[in-house]
């Protein structure tokens, strides 16, 4: 569940090799800002009529910006994503080919592969979204512990430090984050695993899971109010 290849297909990015050497896939998120750095850039404030775009941007061919984004950068944007109106991308982001950006998004030093999906009022910080991840409307992933120390992982049934004092989660390649869930930092989602709308998530969830809700309802009948 911790090296790179457990849950990401490299081929389904151009950046593969921001994952060389990492013995623990979270050890790419020490090198993203570095890699981006190295990257050509271009400023494309004329293209994007509406937008706020930093110089040290690099976006795709065939991608769409749409007015009220701030790209603030240093950032890559693959090609033909779309980037919608209101999303915040920060700095040290790296955004794959066909990708979604949504309204009221924001990310700070992110990696996303081709294909994800983050389209609603979501939070991505000091994370890597896999191939085709899907991110519900108001997903959060929280990367900062209020308590001191780095981020730690559960790994041989003791704490393991991460070295990373902001860390988020590891998503896995097609995995579906449902609305409004929270992952906690130092979270790690398998491939194909299906985590419940409201799911407050902490820790390592294997490959093919799902995470179901079962918070106990209560229903009663409507009776009318006395005037």
């Amino acid at each position: 569940m911790f090296k790179p290849a457990d849950l990401f297909d490299l081929s389904q990015t151009e950046h593969a090799a921001l994952f060389d050497g990492c013995g623990f896939a979270w050890d790419a998120l020490k090198k993203i800002r570095d890699h981006v750095a190295r990257h050509p850039r271009q400023n494309p404030l004329k293209r994007f009529p509406g937008a706020s775009i930093g110089e040290k941007v690099f976006i795709g061919e065939g991608t769409t910006v749409e007015p009220g984004v701030l790209i603030k950068g240093p950032a890559i944007i693959g090609r033909n994503c779309q980037i919608r109106h209101n999303a915040y991308i920060r700095d040290d982001v790296i955004i794959g080919d066909d990708c979604v950006i949504g309204n009221a998004c924001e990310f700070k030093n992110a990696m996303l592969f081709n294909g994800c999906q983050v389209p609603h009022f979501n939070y991505v910080g000091d994370s890597i979204l896999g191939h085709a991840a899907h991110l519900g409307a108001g997903v959060i992933l929280s990367n900062f512990k209020s308590l001191p120390g780095n981020v730690t992982v559960e790994k041989d049934g003791v704490p393991f430090d991460t070295g990373l004092r902001k860390f988020g989660a590891l998503i896995g390649d097609h995995a579906e984050i449902g609305c409004n869930a929270v992952l906690n930092p130092g979270s790690i989602i398998g491939r194909g695993t299906v985590i419940y709308p409201g799911v407050n998530w902490r820790g390592i969830l294997p490959a093919n899971m799902i995470v179901k809700n079962k918070a106990a309802q209560e229903v009663v009948v409507r009776r009318p109010r006395e005037s």
